[in-house]
Order: structure tokens, then sequence, then C-alpha cells
């Protein structure tokens, strides 16, 4: 418990300190733990993969499907699919073939347990910075599916083929059938588990009850989904597509409570997973000390090389081969430029699902030691040269700042305009029947709510690009959220002096808190 309270209190101060200085969180993570690794004295940390996997990946799969578009996904399904199923398989076998020829003595069926370890990307780190410098929409969302998905297929084969290492006997149509079953189930488990948890929350109706509820929904699924001998991954990211699409039945109170929660998790789960990643080299190292160190730099270059090359390699005629000999998909969608996949193939970024099945790996499998050095290799490798740089490569590439916020605003205010008058003619039927004696200065205040709120967002749109200026509401928002502050201060004057109790205080700020809330949205645009 010491030595756990050792690392959660640094770890989280160094992530507040990266996160306020916009530094590459997992980057600088990964380092601290690497320096620190060699501090004398420190203990050494050890990662528990059934730990990781029970306790790391399901919140924080199950956090990104609730942000996730379901209907993305629906749209998106040929390249998803070429991602997170064919580039996982495509890179088993080319760091297979790879590993078998550079590494003396590593037989075939281990050099694909090592292909399997490394197929699974963890795109935090890019996704992160492709959200902060405002990549295309699209192609964020085919990161952040393929990072979900592909978890399960490398999983998935991972078992396979320690099976095999083992001498289970597994033949390539029991593999396919065992991927399809293990997969398939977990989508179905997902989205049984899903369906009466929806039902329990909105029964429910109080926001911390809610949330409890949610904070459980990862962790039954995944364990129930292992126990069953179903994707444990499949089934917690089926579950959490299906809420997250379904959360706006949920109370206001309740979904921003349970984002706020589960962001703040997640915030502590990748920064405890990124600092433990760095706190495994010694041990790691020291495991290896029969093997020249020129030689594991050597097999670590092959490898870290073949899995970001072999990323390029299929990528761009994933991307472009099926639409040159389709031309109905070539019409439907037609080829993006060369920019966009170039990015994707540099969001190749490993990390703690493939460090987590290394550590998995049964302690009398041959060169299980050098399995896991070369999975950490190849870990450290692409966070520091893809994660690092990938930054630079977007800026290069011309893709900064190319989201779509105008087509956004565009699509906001058609939409804004559509339900105020929706709202009005609503609020009209209301005052001409059962509330025909309402007092007439709310319903006026009431219409002018509705005007504003379906001229806003055309004010956006036409003030985007325009810095320095304000909109009418903007300018409101701004003006508004000066005098919130004034309030609260006045409440918090008063309860020092005596002339109001906690209590109230709590109450009313807590309105005010709503109220900033709401108007905090737009001030950022």
């Amino acid at each position: 418990m010491t030595e756990a309270l050792l690392l959660v209190v640094p770890v989280t101060l160094l992530a507040v300190v990266v996160r306020r200085m916009e530094v590459s969180a997992p980057v600088s993570l990964v380092l601290a733990g690497l320096l620190a690794s060699f501090v004398p004295g420190v203990p050494d940390y050890h990662l528990d993969p059934h730990l990781v996997l029970f306790l790391f990946i399901p919140p924080m799969v199950y956090s990104e499907a609730c942000e996730s578009s379901f209907l993305s996904f629906r749209v998106n399904a040929r390249p998803i699919a070429l991602l997170s199923v064919g580039l996982v398989l495509f890179t088993a076998a080319l760091v297979a073939l790879v590993a078998h020829t550079v590494v003396p003595g590593m037989s075939w069926p281990v050099a694909f347990v090592l292909g399997a370890v490394l197929g699974p990307t963890d795109v935090v780190a890019a996704v992160s910075v492709a959200r902060r410098l405002g990549l295309p929409r699209r192609l964020v969302r085919i990161m952040v599916a393929e990072s979900l998905f592909n978890d399960s297929t490398g999983l998935t084969a991972y078992r396979i083929t320690v099976a095999i290492v083992a001498g289970g006997g597994f033949s390539l149509l029991d593999g396919v059938r065992d991927f399809v079953l293990v997969c398939s189930s977990g989508l179905v488990l997902g989205l049984l588990i899903a369906w009466p948890v929806r039902r329990l929350q909105c029964w429910l109706g109080d926001a911390v009850a809610h949330t409890a509820v949610s904070l459980l929904v990862p962790f039954v699924t995944y364990a129930l989904a292992e126990y069953l001998h179903a994707s444990g991954v499949l089934a917690v990211l089926a579950a959490g597509l299906y809420l997250g699409h379904h959360s706006n039945r949920a109370s206001h109170a309740a979904r921003l409570q349970e984002q706020a929660s589960w962001k703040l998790i997640v915030f502590l789960l990748e920064s405890l997973v990124f600092a433990l990643i760095g706190l495994q080299l010694r041990p790691v190292v020291r495991a290896l000390d029969g093997i020249p160190l020129w030689s594991l730099l050597w097999y670590a270059a092959a490898v870290s090389a073949t899995v970001m090359l072999g990323r390029f390699l299929w990528v761009f005629p994933a991307t472009y081969l099926p639409r040159w000999l389709s031309p109905r998909l070539r019409a439907r969608d037609p080829s993006p430029p060369w920019q966009l996949p170039a990015a994707l193939s540099w969001a190749g970024i490993r990390g703690v699902v493939s460090l987590a099945a290394a550590f998995a790996l049964p302690d009398d499998m041959p060169h299980r030691e050098l399995v896991l050095f070369l999975t950490f290799s190849v870990t450290l490798s692409t966070l520091f040269v893809q994660g690092l740089g990938f930054p630079t490569v977007v800026r290069r590439l011309g893709l900064a700042g190319r989201s779509g916020d105008h087509d956004d605003h565009l699509a906001e205010a058609k939409a804004q305009e559509e339900a105020a008058r929706l709202a009005q003619h609503r609020l009209e039927e209301l005052v001409a029947g059962e509330h025909q004696h309402c007092p007439q200065h709310v319903v006026l205040r009431l219409r002018e709510v509705a005007e504003y709120r379906r001229v806003a967002a055309w004010e956006r749109l036409r003030d985007s690009g325009r810095p320095g200026t304000h909109s009418p509401a903007a300018a409101y928002q701004l003006l508004r959220r000066e005098m919130l502050t004034a309030e609260r201060e006045a409440f918090i004057a008063m309860r020092n002096q005596g002339r109001l109790d906690d209590e109230v205080v709590r109450q009313v700020v807590h309105q005010l808190d709503f109220e900033e809330a709401a108007l905090s949205r737009d001030l950022h645009l």
C-alpha cells in the first residue's frame, strides 16, 4: 500500500503539471518512470498483467466508447475493420517473419506470439494531439475506433498463438472459428448487459446512483465476458457504445456528473499506467544479462522498424486499392488526399495492452524475457518517435485546423433555428391553452430566450475566423460570466460575514455553476 501511494502521488502531480504546460503527458510520464527506475532506493514495480487487463483497460475503453459515435462507427465500418482486424493480423505476420529471421533460435510459434502482442495500438497520445490540432474529424474517429476494436483482435490472436506454443494443437481453422466466436459473443453479451442497465439508470433518476451504476458497468461486463470465454474488450465496447448512444435519456445532472467522474478516473488511470511502463525498464533489462547489448539493440531496432514501416505498407493500399477496384465505392466515398493516410500511418503507438499481454506470458515459454524486452522496446520507440513527432508530422502535412469547424457551425445553426422554431410553436400552444393565465412578462422572456438561441449559432458562424470580434451572443456570454463571478463572490462574502448559512450558499452557488457551465461551451468558440 505504501509503495502504491508513493507512486500515485508524484505521478498525479506530474500529470497535472504536464497537462498545464500542454506537453505530451504519456511521453513525459514514461520518461519520468524510466529515469526513476534507475534512482537508488526506488522499489521494483511489477506490472501485474491480470490487474492491468481488469483495472485499466475496461474503464478506458468504456469511457472512450461512451463518447464515441455509434453512427460514425457504422459509416466507417470498412476502414475500421481493415485497421482493427486486417492491420493487426498483417503486423503479427510481418513481425513474426522479421523476428524469426533476426533472432537466432526463435521458433515460428514464439515469433507469432510476439507479433500478436505487438499488433494492437494505443493511440491515446496521438488522439489527444489530433484533437488539439484540429485534424479532420473522420480521421480522428477512425483512429479512436481502431484503438478500441483492435485490442480484441490482438488479444484473441495472442491466446491462439500462446496455445500453439504450449502444445494445444490449434489449427488455422480452429483459430478462425475461435476468433469469430469470441468476438461475436463479446458484442452480443455487451448489448445484453447494456439494455437492462439503461432501463435501471432511467428508473433510478438520481444522478449519484446513475453514476455509481455507470462506474460498475465496464468491470462487471469485462469480468462476465472473460468468465464466459468471450471478448471482454468487445463486450465493454458494445456496452459503452449503446449506453453512450442513449445517454440523452438521462437527466442533465446525471450526464454532467457521469462525464466529470469518468474524465477524472481515466486521467488518473492513464497517468499511472504510462508511469508504470517506464518503471518496468530496470527489471526487464536485468533479466537479459546473458545476451550482448549490441544484439539486443539490433533486435529491438529491427522489430520496431518493422512495426512502424509495416503500418505504412498496409494503410496506403488499404486506403486506395478498394476504391480502385470498386467504382461504386469510389463514387460513394472518393479517395482522400495522401496526407490523411500518411497521418494515420504515423499514429501507430503501442502501449499498455501490448505490455500486459507480454507480462502475462507463461514463465516457461521459450524466449519469454526477450519477447518482453522487445515489446518494451517497441512501446518506447513508438511513444518517443511517433508520439513526439506526431504534431510536427501533422503540421508538415498541412492537416492542422482542418476539423471542419465551419461545417459544424453551419449544421448547428440550421438545427438551432429549427429547434427554436418548434420551441416557440410549443410555447404559443401552451399559452393559448392550459397556461393562458401565465404572466405576460414570463411569456415575453421565454420568447426572447428562444430567439436568442436561434440567432446565436448564426452569429458564431458569421464571426468564425474573425479574431477579436464579438457577436451580440458572445458579448452576452462574456458579460454574463463576469456577472456570475460577482454574484458568487457576493454570496461568499455574506457567508464569511455570518449573514448566510453555508448550506444556503452551496445551493445558490451550485445554481450559478450550472449557468456558467452552459455559457462556457460557447466562450471558447
